[in-house]
């Protein structure tokens, strides 16, 4: 049976998206993956990766895509062509328009290749937002062209690692602004979209979710804010309803020692920082971004183009190596 394979898209060329996919690669980080990888990107832009870590690169080409062979031709990377950079002259941490729009072809394409079926997954490395702004793309990021191109309304931000996965209800604002923009509605769909997933993607036939509360100690029976009753508890009782195995709301001081030793399968967050604290103390360095709620698999990195990283071949490929794993684990149940 053929192996579809799993996209890396080479994210902005200018940041340390291409040093990490080389570093990975030639460190024997993906020897062992059930399928294989195919990066969406630039074959000079990831010659110019190699050069930086002092790793030999051989470029061959077939009718379809270039193979890149590195480190005495022990590591093989299919690459599809989809931009041709003048890789020589591009400065690291300025990414111009045809940089951007680059960053933008490569994950429109591994988009389109996940939704036609002809690859299983797409791992995103980090793109700069200015620079596809600059570009023409008028989405924030990645989630949102993603969830656009896919036809889909709402979509879960989930991070994760091995010991511990958070699932946020409200993402990027400001915290005064959390109460005013929590509803049950939203409370509830993300606990529908993160059930869903991890009986889809995760293999979970009853997946344990945790919903924490907003305020401390769960509002102390509303003497710190009455959103538990008010809010939350209401999404919890309807997803309970439909057959979820949802419990809460819980105090988010105590909740996180217990989850981390197996209490549950996923914690729904109300609030960004509720949730990527303990998540990042925890998966600092294999911290995996998943978008929860598209028809296709994808992982990312859980770090942003490091401009101040790039082009000295320091960057860690922590978290990309396990955001290739994620999506080699979520890709086995379907």
């Amino acid at each position: 049976m053929k192996k579809y394979p799993i996209i890396l898209t080479l994210g902005d060329p200018t940041g340390v998206g291409p040093e990490i996919i080389v570093k990975a690669l030639i460190e024997g980080a993906f020897d062992h993956l059930s399928r294989p990888l195919l990066v969406a990107g630039d074959p000079a832009v990831l010659q110019r990766a190699a050069a930086v870590l002092g790793a030999s690169c051989t470029r061959t080409s077939t009718p379809e895509r270039v193979q890149l062979r590195f480190s005495a031709n022990r590591h093989l990377l299919e690459v599809e062509p989809l931009s041709a950079l003048n890789a020589e002259r591009l400065a690291y941490g300025c990414p111009d328009v045809a940089c951007g729009q680059a960053m933008v072809r490569y994950i429109e394409w591994a988009c389109d290749q996940c939704r036609s079926g002809k690859a299983a997954a797409m791992v995103t490395a980090p793109i700069s937002k200015a620079a596809i702004h600059a570009a023409g793309c008028d989405f924030p990021g990645h989630t949102e062209l993603l969830a656009d191109r896919c036809g889909v309304d709402k979509v879960v931000m989930m991070l994760g690692g091995e010991k511990l996965k958070v699932c946020l209800v409200t993402t990027h604002m400001a915290l005064a602004e959390v109460p005013r923009v929590l509803t049950s509605e939203e409370i509830l769909e993300t606990i529908r979209i993160t059930d869903a997933a991890f009986r889809r993607f995760f293999g979970l036939a009853r997946p344990r979710i945790a919903v924490l509360a907003l305020n401390p100690h769960a509002g102390e029976g509303g003497l710190f804010g009455d959103e538990e009753a008010r809010l939350i508890l209401p999404a919890i009782v309807a997803a309970q309803r439909e057959g979820i195995v949802a419990s809460g709301p819980h105090s988010a001081d105590t909740l996180f020692h217990f989850a981390v030793r197996g209490s549950c399968d996923a914690v729904v967050c109300m609030y960004h920082d509720q949730g990527l604290i303990p998540l990042k103390l925890l998966h600092f360095e294999d911290g995996v971004n998943v978008t929860l709620g598209l028809p296709i698999v994808r992982t990312s990195v859980d770090h942003g183009t490091a401009y101040d990283l790039a082009g000295t071949g320091k960057a860690s490929a922590a978290s990309l190596v396990a955001a290739v794993r994620m999506a080699e684990e979520m890709t086995r149940h379907l």
